[in-house]
């Protein structure tokens, strides 16, 4: 396609953006929004290219892709797109979202494709949304995905936004209009994890009403270090937590006694995953049959099952969409045929939302259709994605986390966060330090050390790093050994 409004010729046909975009793709939060395009198809690439080259004309730097990561995950345009990126007179960044179910597993399919992709759902100015992005970072840093092989470079797992500063509401069509609902020690928090976990900071507030304490914050020199140059970025296991007695004594019997507990969740991961191979078909009569996970979820439990029903007589409508979908089925919640096990929600999830399946009314879409594959994969027809049952931990806001990284003049950064409600006494022994930071000999070492937010100067630490931290706070040290 061409920029004088004049349709695209191939094949002795005219081609329109009508004829390249693939209905049956309509994004799933965004169906009047979004869809993709077909790059099978000479003119779908031909839409592509001059989309792009139109950006790179127009001096983009930056492009956020929606819709085709995650849940909605379409590695085809992606695959594309990057390719288009390369042949262009300049460099443009490419950054996928959103990331509800990302994975490891899913991310390396494209991080050699990308710079940047998001690994969680949209984040919010709700302690609920941070305390989620611990674990996701922790996942992708073990899975080595932090400055992994990415399009002309590298690539990072995006943790969102920051939302600081002068915000609006989720889903709101009103501008910014509030101020942001974490308090100081709760951002101080959030931008600390994505630093140490090198996330790319986007700052998600109104640049017009930038506050003094924001603008310190999203600035803050050593934080920016730790982000661009620090290397070994890893959650740090070895750490003691104490609550504080009076917290102890503060919070209740019930909220002490609850523990964390797993529930199980149906889930979307790459099909290459061990994981998704799980499932199998049986036969319940002539014209119904399961299609269930192979696992019992507990002692007490039959398997998971699905329904699947055969139509004895169709309309011709039906006879054409099935055709689309050769050899691949709807699958209900129940014998009743209302609700259809759909791949992506019909709504962007925030950061503390768990996707735990999504069933909604049967309609004619990729979303809902599946394929059972002869390797016990159940693969959906709008992503490309293979079904999972995951045993998933409840989320809980209690705990002591730790992250640590090597700086590039040899400093060692460690950061103590306290998830719990109370004042938490957090700790770790020098020696132990060495078993996150290769080629570095702390045990004997003497370290000076300093807190960032405090701005303590501790001196000479030899044994042991230890501070109390208020409810969901953190604390950054920066120590330099000899």
């Amino acid at each position: 396609m061409n920029t004088q409004g004049s349709a695209y010729k191939e094949s002795r046909r005219e081609w329109r953006a009508k004829d390249v975009g693939i209905k049956e793709r309509a994004c799933a939060w965004m169906k009047n929004g979004f869809m993709s395009v077909d790059t099978k198809s000479g003119a779908g690439k031909a839409f592509l290219r001059s989309l792009y080259k139109q950006y790179a004309d127009w001096g983009v730097d930056f492009v956020k892709n929606d819709c085709v990561f995650g849940d909605d995950l379409d590695l085809a345009e992606i695959s594309y797109v990057s390719e288009v990126l390369t042949q262009l007179n300049r460099p443009i960044l490419y950054s996928l979202s959103p990331g509800s179910s990302a994975s490891p597993a899913m991310a390396r399919d494209v991080n050699g494709l990308v710079n940047m992709y998001r690994v969680t759902g949209d984040d919010w100015d709700s302690w609920k949304d941070v305390s989620t992005h611990f674990d996701v970072a922790r996942d992708f840093a073990a899975a080595n995905m932090i400055g992994a092989k990415g399009l002309r470079g590298k690539s990072w797992p995006d943790l969102d936004m920051l939302p600081f500063g002068w915000l609006t509401d989720p889903g709101s069509n009103e501008g910014p209009h509030r101020k942001c609902n974490l308090n100081l020690d709760e951002q101080r928090t959030q931008i600390t994890l994505w630093s140490m976990a090198k996330s790319p900071l986007m700052f998600g507030g109104d640049m017009r009403r930038l506050d003094e304490i924001t603008f310190k914050l999203i600035t803050n020199p050593t934080l920016l270090e730790i982000n661009s140059f620090s290397t070994n970025n890893a959650e740090f296991p070895y750490i003691t937590s104490s609550l504080s007695r009076h917290t102890w004594t503060s919070l209740s019997r019930n909220q002490m006694s609850k523990g964390i507990t797993d529930f199980h969740a149906l889930g979307l991961t790459s099909c290459k995953d061990d994981n998704a191979r799980g499932w199998l078909a049986r036969t319940v009569d002539d014209d119904l049959e399961q299609v269930c996970w192979k696992e019992k979820l507990s002692e007490l439990q039959v398997p998971f099952c699905l329904y699947k029903k055969h139509h004895l007589l169709e309309s011709d409508e039906e006879l054409t969409y099935n055709h689309l979908y050769d050899g691949k089925v709807r699958l209900f919640a129940t014998e009743r045929t209302e609700f259809c096990l759909g791949a992506s929600p019909h709504k962007k999830l925030t950061s503390k939302e768990f996707k735990r399946g999504s069933f909604s009314p049967c309609r004619r879409e990729a979303n809902q259709m599946w394929e059972l594959n002869s390797n016990g994969t159940l693969t959906n027809s709008y992503s490309g994605l293979c079904a999972s049952i995951n045993r998933v931990k409840a989320n809980s806001p209690n705990g002591a986390r730790a992250w640590i990284a090597k700086g590039r003049r040899g400093e060692v950064y460690v950061a103590f966060f306290n998830l719990n409600p109370g004042k938490t006494l957090v700790s770790a022994k020098i020696r132990d330090l060495d078993k996150a930071v290769p080629g570095r000999k702390l045990n004997s070492a003497s370290c000076k050390c300093r807190e960032e937010w405090s701005g303590k100067d501790f001196g000479v630490v030899k044994d042991l790093l230890s501070m109390e931290l208020v409810s969901h706070g953190s604390a950054l040290f920066v120590l330099n050994c000899n």
